[in-house]
C-alpha cells in the first residue's frame, strides 16, 4: 500500500540530509547508477540507462533515458523539495541560565512556531567527522529520543494566554536539554575540540555516542530538531495521514514513487524523452541556493542530457540525418546544431511542480474561495494564480486532465481569495529559467507548516499514479 510506505520513507526523513539518503538506496535497489557532477558524462550515459546524482546530501535528481531517445527530444519532468520548516542548531548553540542548559535554535521557514512548544524533539542531520589521517567525512545523525523540550508557561503566570499566545521567537523558543543539577549528579561531560566552547557538552557527547566517534572529533554540522513521535494512519477508519513534514516529502515521495513505478514494465525501451525527477533543497527559505530551485541544477542536468547522452552513430536515423545535414546544410556542423538541442527539448517538454495544496478546513471556511475547496482524499489539486505565483496554464491544465483521465485520478482545483495572500512553489521560478511549460499541483493537506500535519490516506496514490502516467508518455494533446 502506498500510504503505509510514504509512513515508513517520513519515518526515516526527519531532515532533508535524510530524506535524499533515503531516496538513494530506493534508486539503488531499483538498479538505478549512482554519477557525479564533476564527472564527464558524455561516453558514460547509454538509452535506456538509469542514473541520479546528489548535490550537498540535501538535493538529488534522477532521470531514466529512454531508448528511442535523441538530443533534442524532450523530457518529462517532476519536481519537489526535501526541506520543511523546523528549527536548526546554531552555530553558537550553549546557553546557560535558570539551572538549566539549552540549545540555542534558529527558525528555519515559515512554520508555525507556536506548534513546538511541548512537544518531545529529538534532532537529526549531518556532521562532519575528522578521521585520524586528518580528512573529514561526512556522516548522518539522529538521536531518535526525546532529549529536548520548549516548555510553555503555566497558565497561573500568563492568564491572558488564551486570549493569545505570544512570544519572542529569540528569548523563548528556546528548547531545555538538561539541568545543572543532573550535571552534579552524573558528572560534568566535557567534550574537548573545536565545538567545546560552542555547543553544550551533553549535546556534543550525545552526537558523538550515536556516530560511535570521540566528541573532539566532531567538526561542524548542520542540525534540525523535529517531533519523535512517529507518523501514523488517523481517523476512524484510518482514512488519514498525521505526520511531520507532509510539506513537501509527501510529494517528494510521490514523485520517486512514480518514476520507479513508470521502469517497472518495457515502456522505457520505447521512450524517446527522459524522465526525471528532481528534489531540491531550500524551498521554504525562498530556494535562493546552490541546491534550490533557484540554482542552475535542473538547467545544467537538462543541458549536459541534452549533449551528453551517448547517441547510437549507428543507427539508420541518425546516419540519415548526418548525411541530409552535410548535403543541405554545409554551413552548420554537427556541433554547431547538437548547441541547440537543448532549446528545442524545452519546448517539447512539461515540469510538473508538486507541492502539497490547501484542503478545505470545516472550522474556518470563510478562509477558502467559495468555489475552490479542495477535500482530503478527493484527488490532487490543480493549484492556479492569475499573478503567476503558480505556474499554471490553461494548456498545461488540459494536459494533465488528460493524463488523469487515462488513470481515473480525480482532479479538483484551488484559487487563493482575491483578500488572502498567496503562496508559492520552485514551478514560476523554474518556468521563468527555463521557457518551460509547467503546472502546479499538489495533495490537499490542514494545518500545513504545523509541526504536525494532516492529509489524506487515498490521495498519495492519486498523486503516484498521475504522475507515472506523465513519465511514461506524452499527452495526445501536445
Amino acid at each position: 500500500m502506498s500510504a503505509a510506505d510514504f509512513l515508513d520513507f517520513v519515518n526515516a526523513s526527519p531532515s532533508p540530509f535524510h530524506a535524499v539518503d533515503s531516496v538513494r538506496s530506493r534508486l539503488l535497489a531499483a538498479g538505478f547508477e549512482e554519477i557525479s557532477e564533476r564527472d564527464n558524462w558524455a561516453g558514460f550515459l547509454r538509452p535506456a540507462g538509469k542514473y541520479f546524482f546528489t548535490r550537498n546530501k540535501s538535493a538529488i535528481t534522477a532521470f531514466a533515458v529512454g531508448g528511442k531517445y535523441k538530443s533534442g527530444n524532450g523530457f518529462a519532468v517532476v519536481g519537489a523539495h526535501t526541506d520543511s520548516p523546523c528549527l536548526k542548531v546554531k552555530p553558537h548553540s550553549k546557553k546557560e541560565q535558570g539551572g538549566y542548559t539549552q540549545v540555542g535554535v534558529e527558525t528555519y521557514g515559515g512554520g508555525l512556531w507556536h506548534t513546538w512548544f511541548d512537544r518531545d524533539l529529538g534532532i537529526a542531520g549531518r556532521v562532519l567527522v575528522k578521521n585520524a589521517d586528518g580528512s573529514y567525512e561526512h556522516r548522518l545523525t539522529r538521536i531518535n529520543r526525546p532529549i529536548l523540550r520548549i516548555p510553555t508557561l503555566a497558565i497561573h503566570l500568563d492568564r491572558g494566554v488564551n486570549d493569545g499566545f505570544k512570544f519572542n521567537k529569540e528569548d523563548q523558543l528556546t528548547p531545555i536539554i538538561t539541568s545543572a543539577a543532573s550535571k552534579e549528579l552524573n558528572g560534568n561531560v566535557e567534550a574537548a575540540g573545536p565545538n567545546e566552547s560552542k555547543h553544550a557538552p551533553q549535546l556534543l557527547q550525545t552526537i558523538a555516542d550515536d556516530l560511535g566517534v570521540e566528541a573532539s572529533q566532531i567538526g561542524d554540522f548542520e542540525l534540525c530538531l523535529y517531533d519523535v513521535q512517529p507518523s501514523v494512519f488517523g481517523g476512524a477508519q484510518d482514512e488519514y495521514i498525521f505526520s511531520a513534514r507532509l510539506d513537501n516529502l509527501m510529494m517528494s515521495y510521490c514523485s520517486v514513487s512514480a518514476l520507479l513505478n513508470s521502469l517497472k514494465g518495457s515502456s522505457l525501451e520505447s521512450d524517446p524523452n527522459i524522465r526525471v525527477a528532481v528534489l531540491f533543497d531550500n524551498e521554504e527559505i525562498g530556494s535562493v541556493s546552490a541546491h534550490g530551485a533557484g540554482s542552475n541544477l535542473l538547467e545544467v542536468t537538462l543541458r549536459r542530457l541534452s549533449a551528453e547522452v551517448e547517441q547510437d552513430a549507428n543507427s539508420q536515423d541518425l546516419r540519415d540525418w548526418i548525411v541530409i545535414t552535410r548535403a543541405e546544410l554545409p554551413d552548420v556542423s554537427l556541433t554547431q546544431s547538437s548547441q541547440s538541442s537543448f532549446e528545442r527539448a524545452m519546448t517539447r517538454s512539461l515540469l510538473i511542480s508538486a507541492d502539497m495544496a490547501h484542503a478545505i478546513h470545516p472550522n474556518y471556511m470563510e478562509k477558502h474561495e467559495r468555489n475552490h475547496r479542495p477535500a482530503m482524499n478527493k484527488g490532487v489539486v490543480i493549484k492556479q494564480n492569475a499573478n503567476q505565483r503558480y505556474a499554471t496554464t490553461a494548456v498545461t491544465t488540459t494536459l494533465v486532465r488528460e493524463l488523469a483521465a487515462k488513470k481515473g485520478v480525480p482532479l479538483q482545483e484551488f484559487v487563493v481569495r482575491n483578500d488572502s495572500p498567496c503562496g508559492s512553489t520552485i514551478g514560476p521560478m523554474l518556468s521563468a529559467q527555463l521557457g518551460l511549460r509547467t503546472i502546479d499541483i499538489g495533495n490537499p493537506q490542514l494545518s500545513m507548516h504545523s509541526i504536525r500535519e494532516m492529509c489524506g490516506a487515498k490521495d498519495v496514490e492519486y498523486a503516484i499514479h498521475l504522475l507515472e502516467v506523465r513519465l511514461t508518455g506524452s499527452s495526445s494533446a501536445f
